[in-house]
């Protein structure tokens, strides 16, 4: 069997998210709801391997994080789709081989499948004859999912606004350390919206939370900002969701100055330390596993426990050919 011509190459860590805020509003006469939001890039990622083809179309899927089950048809994973949204707008390339090494765990609300089709996206126009640029990737984006558009952009820390699609840079803050708690069940993303929807009040406004730049200067001022509207009622639903968020708030020490939170509209719960547990600030050679964890106290329906750092930086893109 011939392989096919095969062109540039690019590898790119495709970074997790947490919604540092997440206001949902209600939908709008599209039927979709508008979101207000604070979206941070954490140090957990996949790694995504793309090749240019002359026609041909792979997609392979591994990893730790990748269910036994599979992902489904490579045609409806999103980064397939993020290349087929970037040939269509480039006409470039005509193939493609993409590799996923699936690290983030999966429909989590961490972002892993929007990681790796922003990850598609950044590559793809690292390596084009002709690159887009950010901001044509951005609304490719978009169109793919509301967390993408953040994901395929530059920035470690943005303001989110309408479907994620606009975007408002804050400036990075220092690097601090976030436990996660995830799950092999997960939260239809679907039906959390159903379950918000039916938790309030007809017709009664949801009011905005009017962020800014300048809101954000420092942890304190996300600690201060922090919710996420899908928590309660996630957290009614999934035991193992209201099990890690009362452990995080029970086991963490005051003097770390942090917070816990679902992530997006779930399941993984986190937990953010701005400071070392004995209060000191958070050294740039902290190791990752530095805070220790008694096994015995974590709840059974935790099914991963697992710690990473916020990002201070975008990885950039790897050219490999």
């Amino acid at each position: 069997m011939t392989r096919p011509p095969r062109g540039p190459a690019a590898r790119v860590a495709a970074q997790a998210k947490v919604n540092l805020v997440l206001r949902v509003l209600p939908p709008d006469a599209s039927g979709y709801h508008p979101l207000e939001t604070l979206f941070q890039r954490l140090a957990l990622h996949d790694v995504v391997t793309v090749t240019a083809t002359d026609g041909a179309r792979h997609l392979e899927l591994d990893g730790p994080m990748l269910p036994e089950t599979g992902l489904g048809p490579a045609e409806q994973n999103l980064a397939w789709r993020a290349a087929e949204a970037y040939a269509r707008q480039a006409g470039w390339p005509s193939g493609w081989a993409i590799h996923v090494e699936k690290r983030i765990p999966v429909g989590g609300g961490l972002g892993g499948g929007s990681a790796d089709a922003g990850a598609v996206l950044r590559a793809l126009d690292a390596m084009a004859p002709r690159p887009l640029g950010t901001t044509a990737l951005q609304a490719l984006g978009a169109g793919l999912g509301a967390d993408v558009p953040f994901l395929a952009g530059d920035d470690v820390l943005a303001i989110g606004r309408g479907y994620g699609e606009r975007l408002e840079p804050v400036p990075a803050l220092p690097r601090a350390l976030v436990l996660l708690a995830a799950f092999t069940t997960g939260v239809n993303t679907k039906a959390a919206y159903g379950w918000l929807d039916a938790s309030r009040v007809p017709g009664q406004p949801v009011p905005r939370l009017g962020l800014a730049p300048e809101d954000v200067r420092d942890w304190t001022d996300v600690v201060a900002l922090a919710c996420n509207d899908f928590e309660p009622v996630v957290a009614e639903r999934h035991d193992g969701v209201a099990d890690a968020l009362r452990y995080f708030e029970e086991a963490l020490p005051p003097e770390a100055g942090g917070f816990t939170m679902l992530s997006g509209s779930g399941a993984t719960v986190f937990a953010v330390l701005p400071n070392m547990p004995d209060g000191s600030p958070f050294p740039d050679d902290v190791q990752l596993f530095g805070l220790e964890v008694d096994p015995a106290t974590v709840p059974e329906s935790i099914d991963v426990l697992a710690q990473t750092v916020t990002a201070t930086r975008v990885e950039p893109v790897e050219r490999l050919a």
